[in-house]
């Protein structure tokens, strides 16, 4: 009996979530020391959020601008108020992490978990095209998932966190993909009127994060020119990586 079409979407779907764990494995070769990597961490970080960004507005623009231009303020405004919420609880915990550095794992999994909606939608509605196109698409979105799940991972370890931890929060920040496709997938003319606007969210919370809490904690770990050249390298190969995959 051949698998219905809204199950082949969820199981495609979720094996691009768990393509994000995979950010974590440089961990796992080696960890000794990752404190003094906290600055470089964060920069890369950055531009691998800012590179993501910014071809997450290129696409919705193509589809709506001024839905994508309300997204991204409406993204700012939500990782304002998730760092808000977090700063005001002085214990907050994550896993081993505590205090600080648990609101600063709170807020990148938040903000990544907003993302990863976004590319639910971005699944479902391509498999509402066709099964081939939602395949390439979501293969795409594997791959791209990988340095995003780097990029948590990069906040986490450095802070204390296990690398099978940082692992395991990077899969469940992609967790909304799988749950949000089927749907897409099933009223796709109603969620692709959503999709720009959650592509501006996505972006707008990303961006809001790294000006906010990321590169402000890389230059004061490590220098400013050091923090540039990490950031724009990660910018660069993210941005590369997304457009490669979109040709």
């Amino acid at each position: 009996m051949a698998a219905s079409p809204a199950l082949v979407v969820f199981a495609t779907a979720l094996a691009t979530a768990l393509a994000t764990g995979a950010g974590a494995l440089p961990f796992a070769f080696g960890r000794a020391g990752m404190q003094r990597w906290l600055g470089a961490g964060n920069a890369i970080a950055s531009g691998v959020m800012v590179g993501a960004s910014a071809g997450l507005v290129t696409e919705g623009v193509h589809r709506d601008t001024m839905r994508t231009a309300i997204g991204a303020l409406a993204g700012g405004v939500f990782a304002h108020l998730a760092y808000t919420f977090t700063a005001r609880h002085h214990n907050a915990r994550m896993g081993v992490l505590r205090g600080p550095n648990a609101r600063s794992a709170i807020l990148i999994v938040a903000v990544m978990t907003a993302h990863s909606a976004a590319e639910g939608i971005g699944i479902g509605a391509a498999f509402g095209g066709s099964g081939a196109f939602g395949l390439v698409i979501a293969v795409a979105m594997a791959i791209q998932n990988i340095p995003e799940g780097l990029a948590i991972s990069l906040v986490l370890v450095p802070r204390g966190m296990r690398v099978g931890a940082a692992a395991a929060w990077s899969v469940f920040s992609s967790l909304p993909q799988p749950l949000v496709a089927v749907p897409a997938f099933l009223f796709v003319e109603q969620f692709a009127s959503v999709l720009p606007i959650s592509l501006g969210f996505a972006a707008g919370a990303m961006v809001w994060m790294v000006a906010r809490q990321l590169l402000p904690e890389a230059l004061a770990k490590a220098s400013r020119r050091a923090v540039l050249m990490d950031g724009l390298v990660a910018f660069v190969l993210m941005l590369a990586l997304q457009l490669k995959l979109a040709a």
